[in-house]
């Protein structure tokens, strides 16, 4: 009696991302493995893309290129034959073996080196001298401001995103997608748009269209990098663009801006012994920090992103957070100070009926600056 005959499953025996994709009948299989969603593996084909990405970060016979997310190597290739050395982090063993392979043998072997892991766990990013890649859209913010971050940031950047990404990044006051994350980047580097990628120019293509965009940190193009604290600007900025469309008197109008404004304060006179002046308790209106602003009732349906995390848990009732503190008293004398402080700097500055959206670099640092002398922080 004959064997009966089972049909075989293609690439092992297994199901997950790491098997090869059974071939569709009448077609052949060219695809080396099943692409990752999870991974944000969308692998760039045209020739002419990758040679453009290359040739806009400018670079020298001298220099190291780190690529994040090589894929199978298509920028690779093209920039080993033009820098000293290429620093490759790839998140799939799958793909740093492909781009491994396609190399081997040749001259360009020597000068490729592979970094398996996570780059957004990473310490640090490895010095280099330019920084390329199609930048998986998920780590796309943490790794702006990783590179940032750098004591010696490279200097270009040539990054693809997704297009709603990169025009925030490139995004001017005014702009519909002028937003938080538009001022810190260009607070620290110059951001500009160098050309726009369809999705057919991807394999899988992607549910988005992409953009790239060219970042200089300050620091390397001839300006001194700002002194002034990070957290502390970006957390006057998470309070400004709450709610983008609204008034700065009315971001800072809501009880949770305020307790968090009267607690730093607390702290900043305590950890420099200041006694607190509460004779600025009497000066306040009864009205003062009310709104009334017509077209701020129009930001409902605003998108939540760059809500502050203190006030997403204070008005989530599965956080955990008892929201009835002491400094959510109305008859504090600190919470009239504060209050009263925080009117007197929005006055002074002018900026007070300015819209955040409306704001530039300039107006951010002078309310900083303002707050700052007042005894309020934001970190």
């Amino acid at each position: 009696m004959g064997k009966v005959k089972t049909p075989k499953r293609a690439g092992g025996a297994g199901t997950g991302p790491y098997d090869r994709k059974p071939a569709a009948k009448g077609a052949s299989n060219t695809n080396i493995f099943k692409f990752d969603k999870d991974f944000g593996q969308h692998i760039l084909k045209n020739p002419g893309i990758s040679d453009a990405i290359v040739e806009k970060a400018f670079l020298k016979p001298t220099d190291v290129v780190l690529e994040v997310g090589p894929g199978t190597g298509n920028i690779t290739v093209r920039a080993l034959e033009k820098a000293k050395k290429v620093i490759a982090v790839e998140l799939d063993p799958r793909m740093g073996a492909e781009v491994t392979k396609r190399v081997q043998g040749t001259p360009l072997a020597k000068k490729l080196e592979v970094i398996l892991g996570d780059v957004i766990k990473m310490p640090e990013l490895p010095p280099c001298d330019a920084l390329i890649s199609n930048t998986p859209y998920q780590i796309s913010s943490p790794l702006i401001f990783k590179m940032l971050a750098m004591k010696n940031p490279p200097r270009v950047a040539v990054l693809m995103f997704q297009r709603e990404f990169a025009k925030r990044l490139v995004a001017k006051p005014g702009d519909a997608l002028y937003s938080r994350l538009s001022v810190n980047v260009n607070f620290w580097a110059t951001c500009k748009h160098i050309m726009k990628v369809g999705k057919q120019n991807f394999k899988p293509p992607p549910k988005v269209e992409s953009d790239v965009v060219r970042i200089e940190p300050l620091v390397l193009i001839g300006s001194a990098r700002p002194n002034i604290a990070f957290e502390e600007f970006d957390g006057l900025l998470r309070i400004a663009f709450n709610r983008k469309n609204k008034t700065l008197r009315a971001s800072f109008a809501p009880k949770e801006i305020l307790s968090l404004c009267e607690r730093n304060y607390k702290v900043y006179c305590t950890l420099n012994n200041i006694p607190i002046d509460d004779s600025l308790a009497d000066t306040l209106p009864d009205d003062t920090m009310d709104v009334d602003d017509d077209a701020d009732q129009n930001d409902d349906d605003e998108d939540d992103e760059d809500m502050p995390e203190f006030f997403k848990d204070a008005t989530d009732p599965s956080a955990g957070h008892d929201t009835k503190t002491p400094s959510r008293n109305p008859k504090s004398k600190v919470a009239l100070v504060v209050r009263a402080k925080i009117n007197k700097v929005l006055a002074e500055t002018e900026l007070a009926d300015k819209r955040s959206r409306q704001c530039d670099q300039n107006d951010f640092l002078r309310l900083l600056l303002a707050f700052h002398k007042e005894g309020i922080h934001f970190s």
